[in-house]
């Protein structure tokens, strides 16, 4: 059963150990009953007594049916987990002379990553000698984070990493959108005001 992972995480009806116990629920009048009280009223209501609150005093409980009780938690959970954004981080990859067509190609591709909500991280590797090329590498980082502004912020300025000069960017909220966004019109002057003679 899936919700196996969920019992046992909380008391129920006779596993209870508070002298009273605060109910709440839809159809039920929150207050402090003692424990016997409880137990009873939800056996009336053909249902189970549920420590939801166990560090209150008094725990709280709820008088639900403890399987539908699960399943509402686990809906929950799940609709949670739904809500949370997974952010991609994707990598551009340049040499430090990299030419103008090759880079154009590349601010292109970064352009559609941040527009999807991505992040990018851009580097320059630097191969055996081109390492004297650090300097050019930074400006080429600089220049592409530059051509970037308006759709993304920068994260970390280009740093050096062994072999490997990284600067990261990260999608700015609606960044893309307000650049292709009308202008608005201001409104013509209401012409209920005027008044004939």
């Amino acid at each position: 059963m899936k919700n196996d992972n969920l019992k046992g995480q909380h008391r129920i009806n006779e596993q209870i150990r508070a002298k009273e116990v605060r109910i709440v629920g839809d159809d039920i009048e929150s207050a402090v009953y003692p424990i016997a009280q409880a137990l009873k009223m939800a056996e009336e209501h053909d249902a189970d007594l549920v420590e939801i609150s166990p560090n209150a005093v008094p725990p709280v409980c709820r008088i639900i049916d403890y399987s539908k009780f699960l399943y509402q938690l686990k809906k929950r959970a799940k609709e949670q987990k739904a809500k949370q954004v997974k952010v991609n981080v994707k990598e551009i990859r340049f040499g430090p002379q990299t030419d103008e067509h090759d880079y154009n190609f590349k601010l292109k591709h970064a352009i559609g990553f941040l527009q999807d909500g991505d992040k990018v991280k851009a580097y320059v590797f630097f191969k055996g000698r081109s390492i004297l090329f650090k300097e050019q590498g930074e400006v080429l980082l600089l220049r592409f984070a530059n051509d970037l502004e308006d759709y993304a912020k920068v994260e970390q300025m280009p740093i050096l990493e062994g072999k490997r000069m990284t600067i990261s960017l990260s999608p700015k909220k609606g960044g893309a959108a307000k650049k292709q966004a009308p202008k608005p019109v201001a409104d013509p002057e209401p012409k209920a005001d005027k008044t004939e003679e």
